[in-house]
């Protein structure tokens, strides 16, 4: 019995719901709709001293669709939209959205509840916007998971501040709440470290289609600063990722006393386990960058290490360290390097995050959390609920939107198949019952989180392309629960999401119509013609 009513929880399965319909993405989990309109004319915004960022940002909101808003710092007295929060709401993003012909309120626990009952109410805004009012209606909502992310890769090809603010904005409006930064790679290194400025002086040069081309390009901290208070104001927590031992390349073009070696395809690929400096060199990097991101997490990618990690056989630094501390394969020699970045973490008060390569080399379940990407490795996923880790769910299929979303299309990856934005929506609820995990495991699934990965995604039109309206399935995958998804529903409910994209100049891909917005071209790779250890 006490599995059963886990396994009810998880899936969302209630009782007794309304079917009314809202024009709303993700779609809450209880609306009743009731007789009559609010008129939206003059609108005075109520709101206490512990909320005030949030009346900010809805007054502003309203007055992008012109609608007239003034801010009263007392309680609600007369017709108006009133901010309560009521610590009687259970869950620190839930709220309670009640709109009637006097009034609106939003209630939430938290500042964060408060916040997602805007955004809720803005979607009712967006829909009606014509008519200036809505219908009345309440609505009691709280999120299926607690992560629900969207990674942006930068270092393969850079997109700039400006466009970060505008994922993190639509992000907002869908209610996502984890923006996966990933800073650094091969092909450059994007994130300023004032003590080894040559990462991005050096690092920073070219991209993953041009690795000639001269530009620098890279956040300054200051930059970093910026877009974490943009997204703090909109409730989005920022994880940044600073690869290592593996995908070094770009870090170690700019100081190669660090690097480990690769292979010819991925060359300087690791950095050195072996050399008691690369130690301190890391804990320097993932100190400074602690001190810039006030999320409590540091991913550190540790994946396909194997890409370069052969030449540590050769390699007389990590063959010493190998006959010193007795290990007997590279594997191992990975494996210490690990446990010692992670005692680097613990120091600075982070909690680690990987990819589920991770689980190879023994991580303690109660100080990391996995990342499970490849799609192919069901049985990777199964040890990593088995040994009683959190787990993120980001795999390839569906969740990585570098994969074409139409057969039509032919500038992104495929394996066997790819990730249309049903399969998104259906997700992870189609594999939960297929992957047979058992139903104690389930609540340590943390959520689910798509990955942008950008080899071909080298403009502003591409990544448009690749994330809208993906990013909608994704959102209510993460969002609602799965007896309220509706499919066909949500497809309609997409009409106002295009509506919103057609405003702000985004070239999405148009699943009414794949012909309207034909699929741009992804970039052609340049071959390298200058040495890896170029100088200024």
């Amino acid at each position: 019995m006490k599995h059963l009513l886990l396994l009810l929880l998880f899936l969302g399965i209630t009782f007794g719901r309304s079917h009314a319909q809202i024009e709303v993405i993700p779609y809450p989990q209880q609306v009743e709709l009731s007789s009559g309109e609010y008129s939206l004319k003059n609108t005075p915004v109520y709101y206490t001293t512990e909320i005030e960022h949030e009346a900010q940002y809805l007054k502003k909101q309203l007055e992008k669709f012109q609608l007239k808003a003034t801010l009263k710092k007392r309680k609600q007295e007369g017709k108006g939209i009133s901010l309560q929060l009521d610590p009687n709401i259970q869950g620190k993003e839930a709220y309670r959205l009640i709109i009637s012909p006097r009034s609106i309120t939003i209630q939430a626990s938290t500042p964060t509840g408060i916040f997602y009952g805007i955004q809720t109410l803005l979607q009712q805004i967006h829909s009606r916007k014509p008519e200036k009012t809505l219908n009345c209606c309440q609505i009691s909502d709280t999120p299926r998971f607690g992560w629900r992310g969207y990674m942006l890769d930068e270092s393969r090809h850079f997109f700039g501040k400006e466009k970060v603010k505008q994922l993190l904005d639509l992000m907002a409006w869908y209610k996502l709440n984890k923006f996966h930064w990933h800073l650094t790679d091969e092909p450059g290194w994007r994130i300023e470290i004032k003590k080894y400025p040559k990462l991005t002086t050096i690092g920073g040069r070219g991209n993953w289609s041009d690795p000639n081309c001269p530009d620098v390009n890279y956040y300054t901290q200051e930059d970093i600063r910026e877009i974490l208070q943009y997204a703090a104001e909109r409730h989005v927590e920022v994880i940044p990722e600073i690869d290592m031992p593996g995908h070094a390349t770009a870090a170690n073009n700019a100081y190669p006393e660090y690097s480990g070696g690769g292979t010819p395809d991925h060359p300087d690929f690791t950095f050195n386990v072996g050399k008691e400096e690369v130690y301190s060199y890391l804990s320097d990097i993932l100190r400074e960058v602690a001190g810039l991101f006030p999320t409590k997490y540091m991913h550190i990618g540790g994946d396909e290490v194997a890409f370069g990690s052969k030449a540590w056989e050769t390699d007389p630094h990590v063959q010493n360290l190998m006959k010193r501390e007795n290990l007997k394969t590279v594997k191992d020699a990975e494996r210490y390097f690990m446990y010692r970045i992670t005692d680097t973490i613990k120091t600075i008060n982070k909690t680690l995050i990987g990819w589920d390569e991770l689980l190879e080399l023994n991580m303690d379940p109660q100080t990391t959390v996995i990342m499970w990407w490849r799609h192919d490795r069901v049985n990777a996923l199964k040890k990593a609920l088995a040994n009683r880790f959190q787990v993120i769910l980001c795999p390839r299929r569906p969740l990585y939107f570098d994969f074409i979303q139409h057969s039509s299309h032919k500038w992104g990856r495929t394996w066997n198949g790819f990730c249309p934005i049903e399969d998104i929506y259906n997700f992870p609820d189609q594999g939960l019952s297929q992957w047979q995990i058992p139903v104690d495991q389930y609540p340590l699934i943390q959520g689910i989180q798509a990955n942008l990965w950008t080899e071909r995604v080298h403009n502003e039109k591409r990544l448009d392309f690749m994330t809208f309206p993906r990013i909608c399935a994704l959102a209510e995958s993460g969002w609602t629960q799965a007896s309220n998804k509706d499919l066909e529903n949500f497809k309609n409910r997409l009409n106002n999401a295009y509506e919103l994209f057609d405003q702000l100049g985004l070239y999405y891909f148009d699943t009414r119509n794949p012909e309207q917005h034909p699929e741009p071209a992804g970039p052609t790779r340049k071959k390298r013609e200058i040495p890896m250890d170029f100088r200024d």
